[in-house]
């Protein structure tokens, strides 16, 4: 057999397997747990008190707004306390949020200071030592909750087998390529809720349990998914994570550098799925392969394709194969087609995502405008 036809063979092996496991895992939980029923518990008589944690860095722009959102929630107003810590922020943050709480004097509402900006998820673990609710829940600053999500999210934290809730995130302006990938990874993230539980979870609105909270330790401050791998050593535990899809949140997109955002978020997942991939731990079996099946999806897949393309391209530089040269001239033209042209950026941004952590984890980072 000559060598370029074995080059060939090889990386049309590795481009069904790219191509075939998401797509194949994307129906099948699609199909099997999507419409599927709940089987949660939820009691409406359960109305513990909650306390809100905003981590803040330079939010002069949005904080005021921010809070007037959480204000409106439909939750019990003395069920509810607001914690807002502000990590050494060099605009007028801390000072808004002050006249805010002046003008509120009926909202539970109270401001930590750090001296020093160590990472959102330090100031997490700062604000859950002064936090007195049952349930802790997150939120950025840079997103708008619907009045009653504060109220749907507690609810589903009624079943003594959940321990962790977040929601679905759509962007509030217009971005075409954001939406296009929300659309099927928000699907995913319900179907593996339904399944059991989903490793991936967001920071504009997650809930958790205290009690659990304080069984694993807290937030991570050695990698930047806090969110994600939080709800992860819950699900750990025994107890579910779940996203439902009647909770669903408004993002900001970032006005300028939305490549760089989306990558700093993939360093995250990637860092959260490293060390989730080294956990020893006893969990529902669907679990189990929704988290083998992430980790491969972020830690592996992307190279598939990479490998792939780079022997098509030998193959086809070197030796002039026919095979390979039609690959990936049919690989630029289906660049034409939203759905895949979506899939390639994502890949390309785990690539870029992966070699960045080799040189910084983001843990603290630079502002974006919105």
């Amino acid at each position: 057999m000559r060598l370029y036809t074995v080059l060939d063979i090889v990386a049309l092996i590795l481009a069904l397997i790219h191509f075939g496991i998401p797509l194949t895992y994307y129906f099948y939980l699609k199909n099997k747990y999507l419409n599927k029923p709940w089987n949660i518990k939820i009691n409406p008589n359960y109305k513990p008190k909650v306390t809100i944690i905003v981590p803040t860095y330079n939010e002069a722009k949005l904080i005021w707004k921010k809070l007037d959102n959480l204000a409106e929630q439909t939750y019990p107003k003395n069920l509810t306390e607001i914690i807002v810590i502000d990590s050494a922020s060099t605009d007028r943050t801390p000072e808004i949020v002050k006249k805010w709480i002046e003008q509120h004097p009926n909202i539970n509402i109270k401001l930590i200071q750090e001296p020093e900006r160590k990472g959102k998820a330090h100031a997490l673990n700062h604000a859950l030592q002064h936090a007195t609710g049952e349930i802790v829940v997150i939120t950025d600053v840079d997103c708008w909750w619907p009045k009653n999500a504060l109220q749907e999210a507690v609810k589903w934290l009624s079943d003594p087998t959940i321990g962790a809730v977040s929601c679905i995130k759509k962007p509030a302006t217009p971005h075409t390529t954001e939406e296009t990938y929300r659309k099927y990874y928000n699907t995913l993230r319900i179907a593996e809720s339904k399944a059991y539980s989903t490793p991936i979870f967001h920071g504009e609105l997650a809930a958790y349990k205290k009690t659990l909270l304080q069984k694993i330790g807290g937030f991570p401050t050695n990698i930047g998914a806090d969110d994600s791998h939080t709800a992860a050593k819950i699900a750990l535990t025994e107890h579910r994570a779940i996203i439902p899809e009647n909770l669903e949140v408004k993002e900001l997109i970032p006005k300028k550098n939305y490549p760089l955002w989306r990558i700093r978020r993939a360093q995250h997942l990637i860092q959260h799925f490293t060390k989730i991939a080294n956990t020893r731990s006893k969990t529902n079996s669907s679990y189990r392969k929704v988290l083998a099946l992430e980790i491969f999806l972020h830690l592996i897949n992307p190279w598939l394709l990479v490998i792939a393309s780079l022997l098509l391209l030998a193959s086809s530089l070197v030796f002039h194969s026919l095979l390979a040269i039609s690959i990936l001239i049919l690989g630029v033209i289906l660049l034409m087609l939203r759905e895949y042209r979506v899939w390639v950026i994502k890949q390309i941004i785990l690539i870029l995502a992966a070699l960045r952590n080799t040189q910084a984890k983001e843990i603290t980072w630079k502002k974006q405008a919105k």
